[in-house]
């Protein structure tokens, strides 16, 4: 385990020199790994553990399109494709990939399923973190463990194809086998992680929730909201706003800012960029600070985790989903996004 230090902050990472993909084959060669759940993360790490070489089983529900989708990238009924039910009763180790909506419905037939020495798998930390609320409270003699990669399941599957890995975070709960550290480490790099950083169920939660209310989803979507809708009242047409705001941004300077960060970014543009961005930098952080204290606060005292348990345990949510996204695809800053991708060079 590498040790690294951010200005006296000192964080533990693993790489896979030091925890090579052989010796998590070694690690996991008794084992039997059963995804719970293919919709969102449970196809990436499916598929990148099989094609590293574990023993992979998914359990889903059929019929559905999760299960279809199963049995079209190679998995097949009665072999390595079973129920949830028959899935947790075979699996050695259960990642428990389902929606944390799903998760709370389904508690009973997994833990009916996690017979001692078994360990229980998560890719975030909402169900165990808020077991108050989703009455997830695993058995004492199974290990509880995390590996949450920063990126969607797509994004796991894409990077792994391409030979490349995407970071992630490990936790450990709970260690009943005396094995939930390796068992962790092994399940991360065996599902394709770059590398691997420590944190805890209720960081990863905390940290998560957060990020996809802001920087990652909410916060973004909103700031392009208002500078395309100020460039379109000032007169400026759409695919002008939506290339200011959105296009430059994507395929321009977060490529460079992923490579070599923000510093490097600002020294390789224009004076005139530069300027303006120290200039108004500080303003829109003063903006929204306390936005973000407003947001972590209420991820801390559960109020968003009860949001997210009230409204998708409904049983017209996804309806009232698909509302909400199709009022967002028809805005006319992402009809124009669809005119503007469909000019890229390497669509035509």
């Amino acid at each position: 385990m590498a040790k690294l230090n951010f200005g006296g902050v000192e964080e533990t990472v693993i790489t896979r020199e030091e925890f090579p993909l052989e010796k998590a084959r070694e690690v996991l060669k008794e084992e039997t790994i059963a995804i719970i759940g293919y919709g969102v993360q449970g196809p990436g790490q499916a598929l990148n553990l099989r094609d590293n070489g574990f023993n992979v089983i998914v359990g889903q529900r059929s019929p559905s399109k999760s299960y279809d989708k199963a049995i079209q990238d190679g998995f097949v009924p009665g072999e390595t494709l079973f129920s949830v039910e028959e899935a947790a009763k075979r699996g050695t180790i259960i990642q428990y990939l389902l929606s944390d909506a799903a998760q709370i419905a389904l508690w009973p037939t997994i833990k009916e399923n996690l017979t001692p020495g078994k360990a229980l798998y998560f890719s975030h930390g909402f169900g165990v973190t808020y077991k108050d609320r989703t009455g997830i409270i695993p058995p004492v003699d199974v290990d509880v463990i995390l590996v949450a990669p920063k990126g969607s399941g797509t994004s796991l599957r894409r990077m792994f194809v391409a030979g490349r890995g995407l970071n992630s975070s490990y936790a450990i709960f709970q260690d009943a086998t005396g094995n939930a550290f390796d068992r962790v480490v092994a399940l991360g790099i065996g599902i394709g992680s770059g590398y691997l950083f420590e944190t805890t169920f209720k960081r990863e939660v905390y940290s998560d929730l957060t990020g996809e209310r802001g920087t990652l989803m909410g916060a973004i979507q909103g700031i392009f909201e208002a500078q395309y809708s100020v460039l379109r009242k000032r007169g400026h047409p759409p695919s002008e706003a939506f290339n200011e705001t959105v296009e430059e941004l994507t395929q321009s300077l977060m490529p460079l800012v992923a490579e070599n960060g923000m510093d490097w970014m600002y020294a390789n543009c224009s004076t005139t960029a530069q300027r303006g961005a120290l200039d108004w930098k500080d303003k829109f952080r003063d903006a929204v600070l306390p936005v973000f204290n407003e947001l972590y606060d209420s991820v801390a005292a559960g109020n968003e985790a009860q949001k997210s348990i009230d409204s998708n345990s409904q049983p017209d949510y996804r309806v009232k989903l698909d509302a909400e996204l199709s009022e967002l695809a028809d805005s006319e800053m992402w009809k124009a996004g669809q005119v503007v991708r469909g000019l890229r060079p390497e669509n035509n």
